[in-house]
């Protein structure tokens, strides 16, 4: 790969991160009918954020808890680390975030 690829990939990196966090915290989506709070569980396991975009109903990135899933990135933090284990039992009790 080459160093404008990576400044390309980098940059899109930065811009999609810092503009996710720009979105209002205050309105959290309602939990989604028919929900298996098992697979929340699991998705959060694998992801931490994808458990609670999942009881969310998915959608658009506005359904999705933005630093919980940027920050799942974060070696030894994110994934694995104490945010896998934190959105798991989140999600685990239903929870959006």
């Amino acid at each position: 790969m080459t160093w404008p690829k990576i400044a390309v990939a980098v940059c899109m990196v930065v811009f999609l991160a810092g503009s996710s966090f720009a979105w209002d915290a205050k309105n959290r989506p309602p939990l989604a009918k028919n929900r298996n709070p098992e697979a929340a569980m699991w998705l959060s396991i694998a992801h931490p954020g994808l458990g609670e975009w999942y009881n969310a109903g998915w959608g658009g990135w506005g359904n999705c808890n933005q630093r919980t899933f940027w920050m799942g990135l974060i070696p030894g933090y994110g994934w694995p680390g104490y945010l896998q284990v934190k959105s798991a039992i989140n999600a685990k009790r239903n929870g959006t975030w």
